[in-house]
């Protein structure tokens, strides 16, 4: 059986191509491993710079209380969103604004006792403006209480 050079390149094509695969899946797997560890040791909310010896990685960690939302596809876009906004204002930075509303209320009952009741509401804006692109979902895995769900997020950075 003789084999012909087209088939022969296509193979060798095919194996090169899974061979490159493998090993970006590999090193993706890693990575996640070493950021799951990274946040069980010492857990964060909010954008880290992480580096190995040739990457330098974008990592966005949301964690969301599972009772508070009721289908796994409404917390996964929550936890997308909430990972971009973080990852645009570290990147971007922010404009922070703040107002406090100071309310009193007083009450008198019926043996003419009179009672103040201060409720402080502060309000809080942030601006920011900006595109934070590339961001893909590394790993998700549960907290080690097992009542949230943490979301990280990352991107390589370019040197």
């Amino acid at each position: 059986m003789k084999i012909t050079f087209p088939l022969l390149l296509a193979a060798l094509l095919l194996f090169a191509s899974n061979a490159y695969s493998q090993s970006f899946s590999e090193d993706k797997v890693a990575f996640a491993n070493f950021v799951k560890r990274f946040y069980t040791n010492k857990p964060f909310d909010g954008v880290k710079i992480l580096d190995d010896y040739d990457h330098n990685y974008l990592v966005s960690v949301v964690a969301l209380d599972k009772a508070k939302y009721t289908s796994e596809s409404t917390m996964n876009r929550v936890a997308q969103v909430k990972s971009q906004s973080q990852a645009n204002t570290f990147i971007n930075g922010a404009t922070v604004s703040t107002d406090m509303v100071i309310k009193t209320n007083e009450t008198t009952d019926a043996e003419g006792n009179s009672k103040s009741i201060v409720e402080t509401i502060e309000s809080l804006k942030q601006n920011t403006m900006g595109f934070s692109q590339g961001l893909e979902l590394l790993i998700n895995f549960d907290n080690s209480e097992g009542t949230k769900t943490v979301f990280v997020f990352a991107r390589e950075l370019k040197k």
